[in-house]
């Protein structure tokens, strides 16, 4: 069988890694618009069965030809999320599968006409979207009744790479870093919907600690709109708390908490000399992003958090599932690459064996076999562990 994976970056070269190690797969094109860092590490691992093309697969023509040429049974899009929807689309017209990374709602609206022409859509088969829902889904299917429920998730260097004044290194765009940092988040509070503006998710009331095993203390500020996830997870009037959380090493929301009262994330345009202008969060992504590079011996952490709890047979439960992952310097793929493109890859070949075969829009929540995807990772050394506690 044969796949179309567009995007040659960081995490697309994790899905083409990935890919390459399976019997079911003959031949990979991997599509981008720059493929000399790719060719590299395809050349390096000796990847023969992978064919490199240098093209817009933006351009739907492009796509078009590209999908028919490569004979492609699954496409994997690896492209940034907002061109996930035209991607899908171009699948569509194709008839063929498609499995991407990205949230949901850029597809969702094409589920009738996914399911119309038998082609499987499936977004969110990633780290966070992805292994967090799936996760999810097993936590809360623990409990009679949920009443509540904590996620948080993690990209940062391990304690020894942490060595800058940030205590912080980027294995994405630094760009997609900061627009999550000004990102409104929704909570649930004692019942009650809790609203926090963008530039306040780093204030004192809205950061906590948690203690993850193997790693530490890590701080942990919203991450977007929790409550949305309550229907998704179909939980009921029992339901008392219920957030989603990034988590740092501590001291990490202080310094972005002034950086964000003093306008550093501002996207507002300033005319410097000659008529040049730039503003605050493009200065910063072009003055950080080569100063938070990590070392060719240096490792990332990816760390996922799960806990629900509420009741179990009328006692009181806490379930907390953890997941702890590292750069695996073998092969020079961060733990973040690895969690996300390593589920995407799954996710394709779930789809070419025949284990996912319903069409539509798919959500990894309620439409694929989640304990066979996680026993998928643990082969690839991504290790999720449970915790039971009584309250």
């Amino acid at each position: 069988m044969k796949t179309l994976v567009l995007g040659a970056g960081l995490q697309g070269r994790a899905v083409i890694h990935d890919l390459a190690r399976s019997p079911l797969i003959s031949r990979i094109t991997a599509v981008d618009l720059n493929v000399a860092g790719a060719r590299e590490f395809i050349a390096q691992r000796n990847l023969t069965q992978v064919r490199l093309i240098e093209a817009d697969a933006l351009d739907p023509q492009v796509l078009a030809g590209l999908i028919q040429e490569s004979e492609a049974d699954v496409v994997v899009c690896m492209l940034p999320a907002h061109f996930s929807r035209r991607i899908a689309l171009g699948c569509l017209e194709a008839g063929r599968s498609f499995v991407n990374t990205s949230y949901g709602h850029w597809v969702a609206d094409l589920d009738a006409e996914a399911r119309a022409r038998g082609v499987i859509i499936l977004p969110e088969m990633g780290f966070d979207p992805g292994i967090d829902l799936m996760v999810g889904r097993l936590a809360v299917s623990e409990l009679d009744e949920v009443e509540g429920m904590f996620s948080y998730g993690a990209g940062m260097p391990e304690a020894a790479a942490a060595n800058n004044a940030l205590k912080y290194k980027i294995t994405w765009t630094f760009d997609g870093v900061l627009q999550a940092y000004k990102r409104p988040a929704v909570l649930l509070k004692e019942g009650r919907r809790v609203d926090v503006p963008g530039l306040e998710i780093f204030k004192d009331e809205n950061v906590h600690l948690i203690d993850v095993p193997g790693v530490g203390m890590l701080e942990a500020y919203p991450n977007g709109d929790a409550v949305k996830f309550m229907e998704i997870f179909g939980l009921g009037p029992s339901l008392k708390e219920m957030g989603r959380f990034a988590a740092r090493w501590p001291g990490h929301s202080a310094f972005w908490r002034v950086m964000a009262e003093m306008g550093f994330l501002s996207e507002e345009p300033m005319t410097l000399e000659k008529g040049v202008q730039l503003n605050p969060h493009q200065f910063l992504v072009r003055h950080l992003t080569p100063r938070l590079q990590f070392a060719d011996d240096e490792r990332d952490l990816a760390v996922l958090r799960v806990q629900t709890w509420g009741r179990k047979n009328g006692r009181g439960l806490k379930v907390t599932y953890d997941l702890v992952d590292r750069r695996d310097l073998t092969t020079g793929l961060f733990a973040m690459n690895r969690t996300v493109g390593y589920t995407a890859s799954i996710g394709a070949q779930l789809i070419l064996e025949g284990a996912v075969t319903k069409t539509g829009v798919l959500s990894p929540v309620r439409d694929v076999p989640i304990p066979k995807i996680l026993a998928e990772l643990e082969q690839r050394g991504i290790v999720i562990t449970r915790r039971v506690e009584k309250l």
